[in-house]
């Protein structure tokens, strides 16, 4: 098992990459706030920063307390709403051989999600788990022509191109998309929500 607080410095290092930011530096942005609450500062730094709620919890936690040694603010990005293609090794394995065509519609996707709000992604074998407080949304290949994109909100309009999945599936609904003229106005009502249900 990994040492607990290794895992806090390594998170500390990536928040850093990802930000741009020292801890100091990020510190002081919220001291310019003049938030005094840990709830409010960790959501501005969702707002501001576009960090997850782990990665904005973790440099709240560290607020007027003495900083780690992280070394320079350009640590390797992890997986996270960072931008396109944020976990590129992942999205290597993922989108490999007669799937890499599809690519470029999972960025379409991710930049529709990405528009949402700040969120966590979480690569895993064949998809991307993307998660707030708990996962909204799944997103990996579901054939060589297509992709499909799992949805958790129970509150999902009845609609043609959604599969309601049986109880204690993954997800609530699935859809699939094969163009990017799919990625439309439906699809993002469907997906903010489900990001709103995980908020």
């Amino acid at each position: 098992m990994a040492d607990p607080q290794t895992a806090v410095l390594t998170q500390l290092r990536n928040i850093q990459g990802k930000t741009g930011k020292t801890l100091a530096e990020l510190h002081a942005a919220v001291a310019g706030t003049g938030l005094a609450k840990h709830g409010e500062r960790r959501s501005w730094l969702m707002e501001h920063f576009k960090l997850g709620y782990g990665d904005a919890n973790a440099v709240a936690n560290f607020i007027g307390k003495p900083l780690p040694e992280l070394g320079s603010a350009t640590a390797p990005q992890p997986a996270s709403a960072a931008g396109a293609d944020s976990n590129p090794a992942a999205l290597d394995s993922i989108y490999s051989g007669n799937k890499a065509h599809l690519r470029p519609l999972h960025e379409a996707v991710m930049d529709l999600v990405r528009s949402l709000g700040a969120f966590e992604e979480a690569p895993k074998k064949g998809y991307i788990s993307l998660r707030r407080k708990k996962q909204f949304a799944m997103l990996g290949p579901a054939t060589r022509e297509a992709l499909e994109i799992g949805l958790n909100a129970k509150s999902l309009p009845a609609d043609v191109r959604l599969k309601v999945q049986p109880p204690g599936s993954m997800c609530t609904a699935t859809t699939r998309v094969s163009h990017v003229q799919e990625v439309d106005a439906a699809l993002k009502a469907w997906l903010q929500a489900a990001f709103d249900a995980a908020g």
